[in-house]
């Protein structure tokens, strides 16, 4: 846990040295035409883009510690509030994606190993590996023109962007516990759970958005967690081949026990060490690389963000996304290695 925090603090100072010494100027990248010199002069003093980067680099940390990502150069808002608006779209495309991986992934690795070199076998590793090798742009457009023009009228129909269907609507939390007088950070915090609109609809029991949402967020899911899918899928099966073969198995198999028990009770849970540190990984990375399905399925979330501040030159927004996103992904990473005590109890011996 400590080590997170120079991680922490050397990944802020790349992104903030990096945006500021990459080609481009920022004052002519949001005001474009209206950009004379005597502007941009006046734009880089208010910003304090003048002074040398370490310093701004300091006077950023001092932000920081109050707990203040600073103001958009593009949108002239707080960075803060921009995450409240567009981080639960990430969030909930990528968990929908990555339990997609895992639910279809995990199991498929265990058929195909159990089944080795049979036509299970042989089909998943060929989907898999289609799976890999096929860019999620290329499946994205492909889904959306099956299932939103070929199957249009008929009940396999979705929706091919979006997040919810014209005038279908998701109340807040706060609208539908009458918190009007709320303010402050819990005020923040509610109105960033209400626009995770499947839990949100799910606590309030809003089934009709609650469905509408779920049929919106299946073919970005899809696209989004078919790679994972096919790497976790070829984890697992290498890594239960690699455990079926070992001497406690062979024991199990020695003393009767049925052929499903010593693979799902002996083999299944020690196999299962790499597959964990691989999900976490495609936690991570579904996290901060979801740029080109939210792009394809006009998803408002913090890839789509990000690209725009990188092409804008908001370096604001830049390095507070980037923070956010990685101490979601070093958070993540210190779950994973919790787990290994639970699913391996040799490593809580050490």
């Amino acid at each position: 846990m400590l080590i997170t925090i120079p991680v922490l603090l050397g990944l802020i100072f790349v992104v903030f040295t990096l945006a500021r010494v990459i080609p481009g100027d920022p004052c002519r990248a949001v005001l474009g035409e209206r950009a004379t010199d005597a502007v941009c002069d006046d734009f880089i003093r208010r910003y304090g883009l003048d002074q040398p980067i370490p310093i701004q680099f300091g006077l950023y940390l001092g932000q920081l510690s109050r707990g203040d990502l600073g103001v958009s150069i593009k949108h002239s808002e707080p960075v803060t509030q921009l995450l409240i608006d567009r981080l639960p779209t990430t969030i909930e495309l990528t968990l929908m994606a990555l339990l997609f991986a895992v639910v279809v992934g995990v199991p498929l690795g265990l058929l195909s190993a159990y089944r080795r070199n049979s036509p299970i076998d042989v089909g998943s590793m060929i989907v898999a590996n289609i799976g890999v090798s096929m860019p999620v742009f290329v499946l994205g457009l492909l889904l959306q023109f099956v299932f939103a023009l070929l199957l249009k009228g008929t009940p396999f129909a979705l929706p091919p962007s979006g997040r919810l269907s014209s005038g279908v609507e998701v109340l807040s939390l706060v609208d539908v516990w009458h918190l009007e007088n709320v303010s402050g950070p819990l005020r923040g915090f509610l109105d960033f759970v209400s626009r995770l609109y499947i839990p949100t609809a799910l606590i309030t029991g809003q089934w009709g958005p609650l469905g509408d949402a779920l049929r919106h967020l299946l073919l970005p899911m899809v696209a989004l967690g078919t790679i994972p899918l096919a790497i976790i899928a070829r984890i697992t099966r290498s890594s239960l081949l690699e455990v079926l073969g070992l001497d406690y198995v062979r024991t199990a198999r020695a003393k009767g026990l049925r052929e499903r028990t010593v693979v799902l009770r002996h083999a299944t849970r020690n196999a299962l060490l790499p597959v964990v540190t691989i999900v976490g990984l495609q936690l991570g990375g579904l996290l901060s690389g979801a740029v080109l399905t939210e792009t394809t399925f006009n998803l408002t979330g913090v890839g789509r963000t990000v690209y725009e501040a990188i092409t804008g030159r908001d370096y604001v927004v830049i390095q507070g996304f980037t923070l956010i996103v990685a101490f979601i992904y070093v958070f993540v990473n210190l779950i994973v290695d919790l787990s290994y005590g639970f699913l391996d109890p040799r490593v809580r011996q050490r």
